[in-house]
């Protein structure tokens, strides 16, 4: 069975940077991704990497911001968060999918990670 753990969510003032590290049972995936869920809102794609030919996907409100990554040899996806500012805070979640289609939609995923926190203050 395929596994995500998530590390690297902590407390940050608006400005800061956190790189957040999901650990993969395996990386023979189509795609991986980050999402992220405020409390009471719904779960939105960040950022995610397709296996063929590495393209990055991002969320609008993030690009220039964020930078998705993978460690093939580590089996790891990351996510470089800078300039973080307070509607950044949310459960950051990692996911993988077998299949390449929908980057950033949730629903096109399989296999989830159980998330960390991340909390920007102003």
């Amino acid at each position: 069975e395929v596994q995500l753990v998530e590390s690297g969510g902590d407390s940050v003032q608006a400005g800061g940077s956190l790189r957040l590290s999901c650990a993969a049972s395996s990386l023979t995936y189509a795609k991986m991704a980050w999402f992220r869920q405020a409390t009471g809102k719904e779960r939105e794609g960040v950022a995610a990497i397709v296996t063929a030919g590495g393209n990055t996907y991002y969320a609008g409100s993030v690009q220039g911001r964020f930078t998705v990554s993978r460690d093939n040899a580590n089996n790891t996806l990351y996510l470089q968060m800078n300039n973080l500012k307070p509607e950044d805070t949310a459960m950051y979640y990692c996911a993988a999918s077998f299949v390449a289609f929908s980057p950033l939609r949730a629903s096109a995923y399989g296999t989830w990670g159980q998330g960390t926190q991340v909390t920007v203050s102003s």
